[in-house]
């Protein structure tokens, strides 16, 4: 697993501006004031500051940019970061600062001069955020910057306080270097038996694990699920995972997560460009396994079980075949039209099973779902439908504070009729008008009326092309900090 870049809070000290190797970084406002530190770096460095905000370059510089002053004289270091940042900076945008610094100094050691800042605790789970590389598999020769990063030391006037403030951001910052790691995995590395086994190591953080494996699973009835998996040599398996932080006897928050850990289509065999992207479609199982290491470490006040379907698809003569009808957990029997469409059928299974043997106050699935959400939406938000107005407004909110993207989708009873089925009592795909919603019909029909639940289709933001403002390309960690703000704010009590 990666491993955190370490930050340490330390009493300001002026003089470690000169002495400092590596990158260091001052905070300056975009009306030009330097306070003490960047006063000193100016002396140092000869005017080079106060000749850098009287330029054309620090006029047009937004709020959270760095401009960076290399080798600069008078000072130890390799580089002076000059990060522009307005004195009233929210949360996110803090964080986004925090992570343009991680960008700009690579593996090399940051020490950060950040005053009295009081938004210096979110700037530090910006650097966590960002710091982040998937190198297991590079050659040191083939990979320059493959060695691990060098500490952050970050000098505030109030060390103590920020040490606290940030240890439950840098939870949220190491379960979503969990969530990447899992979904940047190659395919014959996690296997439905090694993502099952890194879930069970969790158990020296607190949480209760079970691994519910096939023979467990044919006798709960979970013959959705297990068709699935049943062309694949790797077993299939549900993974639930118990945090029990809050009063005896409170009701759950259940989180539900996809785990295919690679997707051919089956017997629908998806065309060969671009199939290796399908070992990303375990990434809802990725996010709910993040979430639960962040709430771990963090001792969230509250009760949360995270369940998770592990399943390969895969084609061979034992597969499940086009036509086939599988009765679900549920009963509800289920007429495969497409075996690609199949995630929707692990999640029927495990979500049937959350209820029944948790009674959840709320439930919550993830899923790389479809490619519909991503026509729809791109790749800036997860689709989000949902049987509850109040609940779904409480995840929008969790999530437009963390600064991760979320757009609710409809849903309504008029897409049955497109999920209908000649011969079961629902088919496992609509076709191509309305996607992503006839697939969130469809796992509906596993939900009972009294559950408020969330569907999330993050096809388009669990693994992305290009960088974002958190993450490198490739996996981003999406959705584990907006469900730990979720719980924060509407399942945790003192």
């Amino acid at each position: 697993m990666s491993r955190l870049t370490p930050i340490r809070f330390e009493a300001t000290d002026l003089d470690c501006i000169a002495a400092a190797t590596g990158r260091v970084a001052i905070l300056v406002t975009p009306d030009g004031k330097l306070d003490p530190a960047a006063r000193r770096a100016n002396r140092l460095t000869r005017g080079a500051v106060a000749r850098l905000v009287d330029s054309d370059r620090f006029a047009k510089a937004k709020s959270g940019q760095v401009i960076t002053l290399a080798l600069p004289l008078g000072m130890s270091a390799e580089a002076l970061d000059v990060l522009v940042l307005d004195r009233k900076v929210t949360p996110v945008a803090a964080r986004k600062a925090g992570a343009a610094l991680a960008k700009a100094k690579g593996t090399k050691a940051l020490t950060l001069m950040a005053g009295a800042t009081r938004e210096a605790a979110n700037i530090a789970l910006g650097i966590a955020l960002r710091d982040y590389r998937f190198d297991l598999y590079k050659s040191a020769e083939d990979d320059a910057d493959g060695k691990e990063s060098e500490p952050v030391a970050i000098h505030h006037s109030h060390p103590e306080d920020m040490t606290e403030a940030v240890a439950p951001l840098l939870a949220v910052a190491e379960g979503a270097h969990m969530t990447r790691d899992l979904v940047n995995e190659p395919a014959n590395v996690l296997t439905t038996t090694e993502f099952a086994n890194r879930l069970a190591e969790m158990e020296s953080l607190g949480l209760t694990v079970e691994v519910l494996e096939e023979d467990e699973l044919e006798k709960l009835g979970m013959r959705t699920l297990l068709c699935v998996g049943q062309g694949s040599d790797s077993p299939s398996k549900v993974v639930v995972m118990q945090w029990n932080g809050g009063a005896k006897g409170d009701a759950p928050l259940a989180l539900v997560g996809k785990g295919v850990v690679f997707d051919t289509g089956g017997i629908s065999l998806k065309p060969a460009g671009g199939m290796e992207d399908m070992t990303m479609d375990m990434g809802g199982a990725g996010v709910v396994a993040g979430t639960m290491r962040a709430l771990a470490l963090r001792k969230a006040k509250a009760n949360v079980v995270g369940l998770v379907g592990l399943v390969e698809n895969m084609p061979s003569g034992n597969a499940t075949r086009p036509g086939d009808v599988i009765r679900s957990m549920k009963g509800t029997t289920v007429e495969v039209i497409n075996t690609d469409a199949e995630g929707r059928l692990v999640l029927a299974d495990v979500l049937w099973y959350a209820q029944e043997r948790f009674n959840p106050a709320g439930m919550v699935d993830l899923a790389t779902l479809t490619g519909a959400i991503i026509i729809g939406l791109g790749h800036e938000n997860a689709g989000v439908f949902s049987n509850e107005d109040a609940f779904c407004n409480a995840f929008l909110k969790a999530a437009k504070a963390e600064g991760e993207g979320a757009w609710r989708m409809p849903l309504g009873k008029g897409y049955d009729e497109l999920i209908k089925s000649r011969i079961a009592d629902i088919k496992n795909t609509g076709g191509r008008p309305a996607g992503s919603i006839t697939a969130a019909q469809f796992l509906a029909r596993f939900v009972k009326d009294e559950t408020p639940w969330i569907h999330l289709d993050i096809a388009g933001v669990a693994s992305v092309k290009s960088d974002t403002d958190f993450a490198p390309k490739g996996a981003t960690g999406w959705g584990v900090a907006a469900l730990n703000r979720l719980v924060q704010d509407k399942f945790e009590k003192g």
